[in-house]
């Protein structure tokens, strides 16, 4: 008799922000639609959250529960150092327990945003060699990768690319830079973002809202030292686009991504001081695709925000803070509509936001034609996972191992 299998899904989950989340939804619902017996429980950074909103037991990734404060004290840095060693173990215990685990989607093997190679590449590298020691199979699906040049994090990414047990990307972008970092990737398939399987809500009625996507930004890894002048320059300039549409009557609505980026939207409301702009509350991608399916366009800075503009069907311009954003856009033939975040030229970017609108009728139609490949693709990338991780008991073949 086939027992269930025990199904892990780990990342930083829970945690606020709302692309991971995502990612996580639509693993679960393929694991309820496809694998309705798999016991299954994350180790994460928000448990409560996770468990409150998916109804899976939880477990918290670290240790330390100050392990993403800035630790100055020395009793602070030694609870970060002790924390490092017990992890080691915990995350051991944890893998032990499951059949596969599954880390959703997310830009797992990236560093376009601030990251030091202790955090979570630590995190990752734990888990992937856990279980590859204790023979229990690791899967990144879906997941986003770019080239690293600080070489600790490069390192501890590379290894765990290498230990996990089966590897899917969310572009070639992603494929392409971990075989630059020396990955084999020959037998590793690209697929849409895990968010395109979420559902499609329905359109909303036309009454002129501009969705404004923005984010607490600072630039990546390497740019660290001029981080504040990215930062400053981002919110001037998002603040002048908006003031602009305002000028115009257009009603603005601010959306997030993630918890950090409130102090964003409360600064564009205090300089603009309109009643035209409000702040939508979302606590999902599923409240975020909602939102952007009733405005008549969008702008989006964070890569979550932008796939849910572009599920919705929604025109939309890119506030773009790394490859991967070019690349969906061009995916879902929008690629002329992309404006640097590091360097936003709010005169430019609403000439290009003009144009967008102007070929409105059209870009909704190539949207909704991309969203219907996006979705055939992913049935595709679940049916493959399918036959990776929980193969019948008549399949004569093993599980493909990825080196």
């Amino acid at each position: 008799m086939r027992t269930a299998p025990r199904v892990g899904v780990f990342g930083l989950l829970g945690s606020g922000n709302l692309g991971n989340d995502g990612s996580l939804e639509a693993v679960l619902g393929y694991l309820r639609a496809e694998h309705p017996d798999a016991a299954v429980d994350a180790l994460c950074g928000g448990p409560g959250t996770v468990t409150a909103r998916y109804g899976i037991p939880a477990t918290r990734l670290h240790w330390n529960r100050g392990e993403y404060r800035t630790a100055s004290r020395v009793g602070a840095v030694a609870a970060k150092g002790v924390g490092k060693l017990v992890d080691i173990a915990r995350t051991a215990a944890w893998v032990r327990r499951h059949d596969v685990v599954i880390v959703p989607g997310m830009g797992v093997l990236e560093a376009t945003l601030p990251l030091r190679p202790w955090g979570f590449p630590y995190s990752l590298f734990l888990l992937c060699a856990s279980g590859r020691l204790l023979r229990t199979r690791v899967a990144l699906v879906g997941v986003g990768a770019a080239p690293i040049r600080d070489r600790p994090t490069r390192a501890l990414v590379r290894l765990s690319a290498r230990l996990a047990a089966y590897r899917s990307y969310r572009d070639e972008l992603s494929r392409d830079a971990m075989r630059a970092m020396g990955v084999d990737t020959t037998r590793d398939e690209v697929y849409p973002d895990l968010a395109f399987a979420l559902p499609t809500p329905p359109p909303g009625t036309a009454d002129g809202t501009v969705c404004v996507g923005v984010m607490d930004f600072h630039g990546g890894n390497d740019d660290r030292a001029r981080a504040e002048e990215i930062h400053r320059r981002y919110v001037e300039g998002t603040t002048r686009f908006v003031r602009a549409l305002v000028e115009e009557g257009r009603p603005v609505r601010l959306l997030t991504g993630d918890a950090c980026d409130t102090s964003v939207v409360e600064a564009i409301i205090e300089a603009v001081d309109s009643p035209l702009v409000t702040a939508a509350e979302t606590a999902s991608l599923t409240d975020l695709m909602r939102e952007l399916a009733a405005a008549d366009s969008a702008v989006a800075t964070r890569y979550h925000n932008l796939v849910c503009a572009l599920k919705a069907g929604t025109p939309t311009l890119a506030l773009s803070y790394a490859a991967k954003s070019d690349a969906l856009m061009d995916r879902m033939g929008l690629g002329p509509y992309c404006h640097p975040a590091r360097e936003v030229d709010a005169d430019r970017l609403l000439e290009q936001f003009r144009a967008l609108e102007k070929q409105s009728a059209e870009l909704r139609r190539t949207l909704a034609e991309r969203n219907r490949l996006a979705e055939r693709q992913l049935r595709d990338q679940f049916a493959e996972l399918s036959a990776v991780l929980f193969p019948k008991p008549q399949d004569a073949h093993a599980p493909r191992e990825t080196p």
